[in-house]
Order: C-alpha cells, then structure tokens, then sequence
C-alpha cells in the first residue's frame, strides 16, 4: 500500500528577523544551515567569544555581530525572534535581558536539572515570553511522515514505540557536554523521552537504569527508561553509546507498531557521528488477505540541518498567528523534564531486591 506522506513543516507567513545568542558548533552545523534552506533571515549574532560569532557572521552573511546580549536586544528589530544556542547554566541571566513578551527558541535541555527547569518556567511566564525549546527531533522527517501515518489511523492503535541506539558516540567533540554529571539521559535520551511523550502523552511512572562504562570516566554512556502507559503500550529507550566494534552490527532506530501496521525509521545522522549515513524510512501496513509488504519512502532532509527548520517555523508562526499550538513550549517541556527527573530518581533507587524476597 503506497501513501502520499505530508512531512515537511509549514513556515511562517512573514518574515521575522533571528537573532542568535551564542556560536557554538551546533549553531554552525544544524542552526545557519536550516534556516538558510528555509530562507530565515537571520538578523543578527552576539557570543561571549565575538571573534567566534564575527567567524560565522562572515560564513552566513550575517549583518550585525553584537558586542553583547543587551547591545543585541538595544539594537535588534522589534519583530525580532531570540535563539538561545548557549549552556543551561546561563539561560537565567540571558532571559532576563530579552524584552518581555517577545518569542525565544531555546537550545535543549531546559536545565541542567527539574530544579532550575521550573524556575526557567517562571521566568518565562513572568516575562510572558513565547518560548519554546529546541527539541528538533518532533520534526525529522522521518518522524513528521510517521506522526502522518499514524494519526491518519493508517496502522491502527499504536501498541508499542521503541527507541534503540547502539553505536559509538564521540563525546570528546562535545567539550562543555562530556564533563556533564548527567550526561547521557539529559543530553542524548532527552530527546526521545520528548519525542515518545509527543506521541503517547504522559506516562504513569518511569522504570530506568543509567550506567557507566567500566574503562571511561564519563558520568554515564548508556541507559535503559522504560515508560508505563498502562497494560497494552510498550514504550522503551534503549541506548548504547560504547559499541566500538566497527559498523556491522551498530544500530539507531525509532520504531512504532500498531494493530494494522508498523513503522522503521532508521536514524542515519548518528551512525558514524557526525558524518552519518543516510536515514531509512519504512512502513507496513496490512492489507486484509495479503501478506504484509513493506515500503520504503526516499524522504527529503534529515535531523540535522532540516528539523531545526521545524522548531524555528512553529514558534514564527504560533509568534505571528497562524498557528494555535507551540508544540515544544516550556509549558509543555517541563513535562519532559519531570520524566528525566524521575528516570534518574529510579535508577538510583533500584529495582525490587530479589535477595530480600528470597529471605522471607
């Protein structure tokens, strides 16, 4: 059964100038890329390092670089919309110095902790700014065509999403990242826990384990969160980020079953990361009397640079009007950040001690 899939976002209707609040590599990887491909314009850029901000102003074609946050708010378009591509840690000090009421797409995580997620939350509510945070992965492609399958019925009741990644992840490119004492639920399996919460709601409660490697220093490298959803939706993360044994059997998928149906996307970006290879998007849908054949969708982009085009878009259109709903808002993300939260409390707390249960 071949489907025509609606996946590529919808933009906004004006333009309204970017102004860009750090110059770290995912602003020069994934952010001036992506809204270069979706003709933003990008108004302005200001980092702590300016001849870092000058670098990439002169790649992109950047008119003005900024000697400071408030210098850029002083001298920045009243249409202006604020990314926020720095640390968490300075998320406070930044918000306050945007002007009330304006729209901000801030970088992921919302935190380094629930603790400092809800008083971001406030700040944001205190200021009534439209803020959204950027959690890109709602908007890959090969996440938008299954969202599109999906809500068109088209593989029935959805009974079970599972995330798997197994592969070899360089954190060492990560240097403000790698040092993180959460470093592999907040900053990696954030992303799913955000996209399985954007397809399924709120779960109940949260069963996870995070765990080190024997021979790093990291602070975690894998982890297991499974989601309760009741008795019949199986929802599970499963990460691996120490597989070092060549690409034979690495493996980075999102897969969704249902009652008529089931979707594979393969997440090309973070094999052989940051190179990648290419995604793969499949489906089956069962057709009465038939054996079950699935079909492969050649889909346009990938997470990075083009899902980051999905974040920005939403927020200019929920910002200009023709959009009702801001899907990563910090009303909604501080959902995510209470399940984090809570997989962190399970794993430290543990399991169900079978050698108490044998003593009794």
């Amino acid at each position: 059964m071949s489907i025509d899939i609606k996946y590529k976002p919808e933009l906004p209707q004006r333009k309204q100038p970017i102004i860009i609040i750090g110059a770290g590599g995912i602003v020069a990887d994934a952010h001036l890329p992506a809204y270069k491909i979706a003709g933003f314009e990008v108004h302005g850029i200001v980092n702590r390092t300016k001849e870092r901000a000058q670098k990439l102003a002169d790649a992109f074609g950047i008119p003005n670089v900024y000697n400071s946050v408030a210098e850029a708010v002083k001298l920045a378009p009243t249409d202006a919309v604020y990314d926020l591509t720095i640390m968490p840690e300075q998320y406070i000090e930044t918000l306050k110095q945007l002007p009330d009421g304006c729209a901000v797409l801030i970088q992921k995580p919302m935190g380094d902790d629930f603790t400092q997620a809800k008083e971001i939350l406030e700040l944001c509510r205190t200021k009534n700014l439209k803020a959204a945070i950027n959690f890109q992965l709602r908007f890959a492609p090969f996440v938008s065509a299954a969202k599109y399958i999906i809500d068109k019925g088209l593989i029935g009741e959805l009974y079970d999403m599972e995330v798997r990644v197994t592969i070899k992840t360089p954190w060492e490119i990560f240097p403000h990242v790698i040092i993180h004492p959460r470093l592999e639920i907040q900053y990696h399996s954030i992303h799913y826990v955000d996209l399985i919460r954007s397809f399924l709601g709120n779960p109940e409660s949260i069963l996870a384990k995070t765990l080190k490697h024997p021979a790093k220093s990291l602070s975690s490298s894998r982890s297991t969160i499974l989601f309760d959803y009741g008795d019949t939706m199986h929802a599970v993360i499963n990460t691996n980020h120490d597989h070092d044994f060549g690409p034979k059997h690495q493996e980075s998928y999102i897969k969704w079953e249902g009652t008529k149906g089931a979707i594979v996307a393969k997440i090309g970006l973070l094999m052989d990361y940051p190179h990648g290879v290419p995604d793969v998007f499949e489906y089956c849908i069962v057709e009465d009397g038939k054996s079950p054949e699935w079909q492969t969708v050649k889909l346009e982009g990938s997470w990075f640079p083009e899902a980051f085009i999905g974040t920005m878009a939403n927020l200019m259109r929920y910002n200009e009007g023709s959009s009702d709903v801001l899907h990563t808002s910090v009303e909604d993300v501080i959902q995510t950040m209470a399940v984090v939260e809570s997989a962190y409390q399970s794993s430290d707390i543990g399991g169900v001690k079978v050698k108490e249960r044998l003593n009794k």
